[in-house]
């Protein structure tokens, strides 16, 4: 049976983990302190609304800790943790094994594969609500659970080796697509994230008030303008309106889901505020696209920025 890991069992890699391990898959998790005490203690606790609530007796350790050799690595960390997981990758990576990185911030799977360059790095990228609700306890919120990945063209990858991975999630219950052009795809996903993590943080909401007219969608639709005309700056082809696929998504959660961004900048916690605003202002400068509503968002958050 093939070996999984799960490195960083947040929201996504918990959700992730727990819809394996219901379909019986081999499944290690990488996680710590509680939250890793809670789930040895008492299994992984999956509160979805697409699959119930389980307890789910997976195997969890720490980083250190983790000696076998994994088939699939799913990195699901943030994007500000990515330097410290470059020992893990190498250790328990072998010729075959396929990371797939599923972040927030774009261009992770080529930054993981300049830093573990023997390890077949693909990229990735998921669309869900899904979050830590206590330790050891994973809440996956909605009917939204879709994850895209695909290797780079020079990457030689067998089509069938993809279609397996595919076919073991769909089987898991999860909605998969193997993407034609990765770069494309996680482009998408970075201008959707960004668009919704940025509006709820600025205004200060859950995702109901962007799902309505009002000053909330206004802030959403001016960014999602902004970021989508950085991709065709920079070649980026979309399959259908960029606003409209983003207003399509946004319109399908739960209205009192937030992003991660949001919640932890509410806990003065560290948070992606850096990937997901301020990376794309510096991108977009670059490409020389006018950006009045990210530079409007930035303001709010000005003394946030890491220096």
């Amino acid at each position: 049976m093939e070996k999984y890991l799960i490195v960083g069992t947040g929201g996504v890699g918990g959700s992730i983990a727990g819809f394996l391990a219901l379909a019986g898959k081999d499944v290690t998790c990488i996680a710590r302190g509680k939250h890793l005490e809670a789930i040895r203690e008492k299994g992984l606790h999956l509160r979805s609304d697409l699959k119930g609530n389980h307890f789910l007796p997976v195997q969890a350790c720490t980083a250190q800790e983790y000696n076998e050799k994994a088939d699939v690595i799913f990195v699901c960390v943030k994007g500000y943790s990515i330097d410290s997981i470059k020992e893990l990758l190498e250790k328990a990576a072998h010729q075959d094994t396929l990371v797939i990185p599923i972040l927030n911030v774009y261009g992770t799977g080529p930054r993981i594969a300049r830093l573990v360059p023997r390890v077949t790095v693909l990229d990735g990228c998921i669309y869900i609500v899904g979050f830590v609700s206590c330790p050891g306890e994973i809440t996956q919120m909605g009917k939204i659970f879709r994850l895209v990945f695909g290797a780079r063209p020079q990457q030689g990858v067998a089509p069938e080796r993809l279609e397996a991975i595919a076919g073991m999630l769909r089987d898991a219950g999860v909605k998969v697509d193997i993407s034609d052009d990765i770069n494309r795809d996680t482009f998408i996903k970075w201008s959707f994230i960004s668009a919704m993590a940025c509006t709820g943080a600025y205004h200060d909401v859950p995702m109901g008030p962007l799902q309505h007219p009002g000053a909330e969608r206004d802030t959403f639709i001016g960014l999602s303008k902004e970021s989508s005309e950085i991709g065709r700056k920079m070649g980026i082809t979309y399959a259908e309106d960029p606003i409209e696929y983003n207003l399509k998504v946004i319109d399908k959660l739960d209205p009192e889901s937030t992003a991660s961004m949001q919640k932890d900048i509410a806990k003065g916690h560290e948070s992606e505020i850096q990937g997901l605003l301020f990376d794309m202002i510096e991108l977009g400068e670059k490409m020389g696209v006018d950006m009045p509503v990210y530079h409007k968002v930035a303001q709010k958050f000005a003394t946030k920025q890491p220096f």
